[in-house]
């Protein structure tokens, strides 16, 4: 079932909500540059176990509206609860992937956790995507320049590119294909202010340790986008939560081990 909710009064954010019925709510925060699709594999089999699966298109991707502005980790936490707060959910398991996991983060912050009983974390960018003077472990930030400059120059090259790195497991050449598709349905401008975000946000690490909630976080350990010691940093800097390295998984952990991503969330939500 697929519907939009507005979250201001000029922009509709697309979510798909499969298994409305299903006795517990997970609410799928997808990464750059993609859409809720990401989880195909999670919404194919969870919901035949009883899940309801949630999934929102940050606005600028998927089909959700594509406003210029609005892009900031702030605004798109406000965009989560605007829907969480419509489909009045309560009691379900917040999960972030990447910059989702970013989002994720804020919102637990900046709104005390609304709602949320459970944290999942895969692959985020937090508490900072690129390297910073206290932090050394992220991406150069010039990587990100790069990005953020062939966003502008040659969309579809530097989308390539990212999916070049994403995964760890072999593809085939018609799921890259479908991975790029996904990245072109964004807004070019979406795309690099997003990208802009990683490098002017700096609040995660405070926002960690404002984290409640039991928390499981996921992460590859040949993940090219956001490196391990995130994961490490993220597991010292909120309380109550677990780090399971996915030994043949890179920045795609939920397809690279797509069995053992189901099983660790499942576990986890039932626990």
């Amino acid at each position: 079932m697929g519907y939009y909710v507005r979250v201001e009064p000029d922009v509709n954010i697309y979510v798909e909500d499969v298994n409305p019925s299903g006795s517990k709510t997970i609410l799928f925060l997808h990464g750059w540059p993609g859409s809720h699709n990401l989880f195909e594999y999670q919404f194919d089999q969870l919901p035949k176990m009883g899940y309801r699966c949630i999934g929102i298109d940050q606005r600028g991707f998927g089909n959700s509206d594509r406003p210029f502005t609005g892009y900031s980790y702030n605004r798109l936490s406000d965009d989560v609860r605007g829907v969480v707060e419509a489909l009045r959910l309560r009691n379900f398991t917040l999960a972030g992937h990447s910059t989702g996991g970013a989002i994720a983060i804020r919102y637990m912050a900046r709104h005390d956790g609304y709602g949320v009983s459970k944290l999942a974390l895969f692959a985020a960018a937090a508490p900072s995507l690129i390297q910073r003077t206290y932090f050394p472990y992220g991406l150069p930030k010039e990587a990100i320049d790069q990005i953020i400059k062939e966003t502008y120059n040659d969309r579809p090259k530097m989308l390539r590119g990212f999916g070049d790195m994403f995964f760890f497991q072999y593809i085939t050449e018609p799921f890259s294909d479908w991975f790029f598709q996904l990245g072109l349905q964004a807004a070019g401008w979406a795309t690099a202010a997003t990208a802009n975000t990683w490098l002017d946000e700096e609040g995660l690490f405070t926002d960690l340790e404002k984290i409640e909630v039991p928390t499981l976080i996921l992460h590859g350990i040949h993940d090219k986008v956001c490196l391990f010691p995130l994961a490490e940093a993220q597991r010292q800097g909120i309380k109550n939560s677990k780090l399971v390295p996915f030994e043949y998984s890179g920045h795609g952990l939920f397809y690279d081990q797509r069995d053992k991503f189901n099983e660790e969330l499942t576990r986890f939500i039932e626990g």
